[in-house]
This record gives C-alpha cells, structure tokens and sequence, in this order.
C-alpha cells in the first residue's frame, strides 16, 4: 500500500464512527504556518483521488510594515481524503516564480481542461507596503496540480486586474471575469478560444468597486458572486452576457457558527448536481469596532484582526433568489469525482 492509498483508508476507516450527516466543521481550515488562508478554490485531484484546496496564504502572523503581510504570499495547499470533512497542510506550490526576487500571488483559479489543469493566478510583483503597482493575472499549466509551467502574464483590459473566474460558454468558448483596479474596480470579462490568447470583451458588472468574481451554472441558470466588502452580491443571467441583481447580500449577516460571527469574503463555489457549496474566508476577530484597535509596533493592524478562517455553506433557492443560510447545519459531504469540470 502506498502513501496516498494509506492516507484514503485511513481517512474512510475513520469517518465510518462519524455521523454521516454531520455538518461541516467551523472552521473548515486554517493555515498553520501563516495563519492567513483566503480566498479558496476547491477541486478534485484526478490522479490522487482526493480533494484539493488552494488558496492565497496571507502572511497575517508576520508583523511587517503597511500591508506587506497580504503581499509576498505563496499559494497554500489542503488536501482532503475524507470528502472535504477533514483538511491537512501540503504546503506552498512551488516553481511559480517567473521573475527575480520574492513576489506576490493571490486568488488561484483552477480547472480541467482536456487532461490538464489550468491555473489562472493573480501576480503582483515584489513586496510592497501599500496597494500600489502592477497586477497581473498569470497562466499556468499542470498535469498533477504540484508542478505547473508558466505561460507568462495576459494581456487583458488593464495592467491593474487580479481574481480570475474561468468558465465554458455553449459556444465553446472561455470567458473569464475579473477585477479591473484600473476601471473602478469594475467586473471586467475577455474571451478565448484556447485558454491562452484573451480578447477582452468589457465591464460587465460596475457601479460600486467589488472584487473577487464567481462564476457558475447551477439549477438552469448562470450565476455570479462578487465580494463587495459587506457580504457578496449575487447575479443571475440566462445565457451570462446580460446580469441582474438580486436584492440584499448574502453572507452579510454575521453567523452563529465558532470563526463565522463575520461577513464572509472571495468565496468560490463547488457544484455537485442539485448542491452548491460555497467556500469562502472570514477574519473572524473583525468584529465591530476592530479598526479602533491598537495597532502594532509597526504601525499595522494586531494579528488578531489579520488571520483568517475558510468556512464552507450551502447555497439555496427561495423562489428565484439565491441564498445561504449558514448556521443552519446542514449535512456536508463532497461526494467523489464531482466539481464543476466533470461535465
């Protein structure tokens, strides 16, 4: 038996003396060198049988200046062998630098293409202290999730976009949404034909600044969340060209569960037939009045209010709105083989 035979048969050896229908664990994970998991993307690992988590790891127990501590991040790995219940620290992907020096990557976005795993990552170069400079969104390609070759930064609608969502038209075409800094911190989509070469097309979502696009079809229809910072908002579209939005946020409402008692933030959503699971981060000690806190020797927030949590909820339907209802305890299992790319 090998390792990762092991790993399985133990992990399913132990769930049989848990509740099948027990809820999901809160919180979900927390990475245990950083403390600063955000902004997760889950996918089924096809060679190993098993799930994966990445994510962008926040350096929040480092006490640097400004926001250097969001900057200068890997991107974290879980791996889950019990059906999402229990998640364990891999480590940080290795050999995504493509550029001299300690830089930045933020908000993966994974999918499965034909044999391959696609990765679109977004790059900000070196460490800075504040919110200035370039970002860029990095493509990447893998054939086991752990050793990716890097096919350089895109050309999109601006030299300030980060948070990719990729998803496949009935044309066959790709169109990826994203934050454009640059544009109002607008949702932006271009479109490709081979998941290389981008065209953009234009804004799509404007009016107030929102980050962090999710785009996914679930119960016949299109569907796009966006993290504005005060829940996400929700929109729904018949063929994804032409969006509306629902009124009210979810995940704006602090939960009940233990490292939920937040809004939730860049959440990602796993579609298992008629379930939709929404993975999402919390700073769990942002509580009201958290920006009064006294800061650090070096002028930054405690570290308190900087780690993070990744939580994960069932999304619902009440009549054509979306909704999430997190304290409720629902039964969470992800059940084999099934993401959004096993089509």
């Amino acid at each position: 038996m090998n390792r990762r035979e092991f790993l399985g048969t133990a992990a399913a050896g132990w769930l049989q003396d848990e509740q099948k229908d027990a809820p999901a664990r809160a919180p979900l994970y927390r990475d245990p060198i950083y403390d600063g998991a955000s902004d997760p993307v889950v996918i089924w690992h096809r060679q190993e049988k098993c799930w994966w988590m990445l994510y962008t790891q926040r350096r929040a127990n480092v006490d640097t200046p400004g926001v250097a501590w969001v900057h200068g991040c890997d991107i974290g790995v879980a791996r889950s062998f019990d059906a999402g219940w229990t998640w364990r620290y891999l480590g940080a992907l290795p050999g995504l630098e493509f550029e001299r020096g300690r830089n930045t990557f933020w908000a993966p976005e994974i999918l499965w293409h034909d044999g391959v795993y696609h990765m679109y990552c977004s790059y900000v170069p070196g460490v800075p202290v504040d919110w200035s400079g370039p970002r860029r969104i990095v493509h990447y390609t893998s054939r086991d999730l752990w050793k990716w070759e890097c096919h350089g930064p895109l050309q999109l609608s601006s030299e300030r976009v980060i948070d990719a969502c990729v998803e496949r038209m009935r044309s066959g075409k790709w169109r990826m949404w994203y934050k454009d800094e640059a544009h109002s911190s607008h949702t932006y989509v271009s479109e490709s034909a081979d998941l290389r070469n981008w065209t953009t097309i234009g804004p799509v979502i404007t009016g107030k600044g929102h980050e962090g696009p999710n785009v996914f079809r679930w119960q016949g229809s299109w569907w796009m969340v966006t993290d504005h910072w005060d829940g996400m908002g929700v929109f729904r579209s018949k063929d994804a060209e032409h969006w509306e939005r629902q009124t009210g946020n979810i995940l704006k409402e602090p939960g009940t569960r233990n490292e939920d008692g937040v809004k939730g933030g860049h959440g990602d959503v796993l579609v298992q037939g008629d379930d939709a699971w929404i993975f999402y981060f919390t700073h769990p000690q942002r509580t009201p009045g958290w920006e009064t806190a006294p800061r650090t020797a070096k002028g930054v927030e405690p570290y308190a209010t900087r780690r993070t949590s990744i939580q994960v909820a069932k999304l619902d339907l009440r009549g054509q709105e979306l909704i999430c209802r997190r304290d409720e305890p629902r039964p969470f299992r992800l059940r084999d083989g099934v993401d959004n790319w096993a089509r």
